[in-house]
């Protein structure tokens, strides 16, 4: 347990320390913001497609040979990745290090996985609970460190997360044991079965799902916001620093922290679920409207309304209770699936709409276009939310029967 929270808040702080630079490493080759912006959509897309087409690889290969190679071969490929990254002498070797950096990063499913050998069923949603909190420390650690290193240069915040992820490699190595014992492990890797696309059947057989997974796909939509402009948003509208995004990350890092210990339960045990979910959705797209409007101090409130956006669980909790028990893996790996696709398309879209609005014939206002943007996806996710749902989804029901289950997921 200990090596995995580990092993994913030092991914996520060597994630989180870059992001306050790469656009602007970006915009070093193009020389502007404007220019960039399509330039970093493209990498975010080449990522999320690794991701995409790595996730149920690398789950699978995992099972045959074991959790803990494939966990040190990510840490090692993600080290690798930042080097290539601090060194790329032009725009090109930026996309060799997203393709190394989507594949390897798919192994966070593996670091699921790995909990579940070492904890009991009963004991598995704390545990997976304590991720979270191993992620929101890392993307309060990691923006802020990036933020202070990428002032003294755009490269430098690279050269730190390579050492992080090799310092991830070697306590893995020295100090961890294999979770996975060889009697439970798969005899053979069956590559026919490890299709990004295969766990959209579960969709198809439940057509009950249809709806609830529109909704997840236009939350996963509105939020490649955050990925493709944030930084570039900041640079062009508030002229900020790599110090100044860094710290602003760290805020979104630690309100989500706070958030999700402190509100989520009250608030589901006072309005339910389904109420829940109309509550989130409805935060967090006012959120991004806030966002959009081109004021420093509307910036950063709306990042606090944004940790109001409660409705992930919700919407995973009603989405289960539509599945039988031996399908709840496969649900999971059907809403990873639509999370890839939406991530794939989310960062053209959302880096289009920004350089329209943001080039050399800016709109005032309108400059805040890609967050009205994200704030209507919600909007028709919200309107979707409340035509599939009714009164009796506030009200906890057995899911149905199914055969016995197999393995469980996150």
């Amino acid at each position: 347990m200990i090596f995995v929270l580990v092993t994913i808040m030092l991914d996520m702080i060597a994630l989180g320390m870059i992001a306050p630079v790469f656009a602007k490493l970006v915009v070093q080759f193009t020389g502007a913001a404007s220019s960039a912006a399509a330039y970093v959509g493209m990498l975010n897309v080449v990522w999320a497609a690794m991701q995409f087409i790595c996730s149920p690889l690398l789950g699978m290969l995992s099972d045959h040979v074991g959790r803990r190679p494939v966990i040190l071969i990510s840490n090692a490929a993600t080290a690798i990745d930042n080097v290539i990254i601090a060194l790329a002498p032009s725009i090109g070797w930026l996309f060799l290090g997203r393709i190394i950096s989507g594949a390897a990063t798919a192994s966070i499913s593996v670091a699921s996985a790995y909990i579940a050998d070492v904890t009991e069923p009963e004991q598995r949603a704390k545990a997976f609970s304590l991720i979270g909190t191993a992620f929101g420390l890392g993307f309060v650690l990691g923006p802020a460190i990036g933020g202070v290193l990428g002032n003294i240069g755009p490269r430098v915040p690279f050269w730190a997360a390579a050492v992080c992820s090799l310092i991830n490699f070697l306590y893995g190595f020295f100090f961890v044991p294999e979770s996975l014992a060889r009697a439970h492990r798969a005899p053979v890797l069956d590559w026919k079965r490890a299709n990004p696309f295969g766990s959209l059947q579960l969709v198809r057989r439940h057509h009950e799902l249809y709806g609830l997974t529109a909704v997840r796909f236009m939350d996963f939509l509105s939020h490649e916001v955050y990925t493709t402009v944030w930084v570039l948003y900041c640079i062009a509208v508030f002229a900020w620093s790599s110090r100044e995004i860094g710290f602003a990350l760290a805020l979104v890092g630690i309100t989500s922290a706070i958030s999700s210990a402190f509100l989520v339960g009250p608030i589901v045990a006072r309005l339910g679920e389904r109420k829940t979910l109309f509550f989130g959705l409805g935060a967090a797209a006012v959120a991004f409207i806030m966002y959009g409007t081109p004021y420093p101090s509307f910036f950063i409130l709306a990042i606090v309304v944004s940790a109001l956006g409660v409705y992930t669980g919700p919407a995973l909790a009603l989405m289960s209770r539509r599945v039988g028990p031996s399908e709840q893996g496969e649900l999971q790996g059907a809403v990873a699936c639509v999370r890839g696709i939406a991530m794939m398309i989310g960062p053209a879209i959302f880096a289009v709409v920004f350089a329209t609005f943001n080039g050399s014939h800016a709109l005032g206002a309108l400059r805040g276009a890609p967050w009205f943007l994200a704030a209507a996806f919600l909007f028709i996710g919200l309107a979707i939310a409340l035509a599939v749902t009714s009164g009796k989804d506030d009200i906890v029901v057995e899911a149905p029967a199914g055969p016995t289950l197999i393995a469980e997921e996150p």
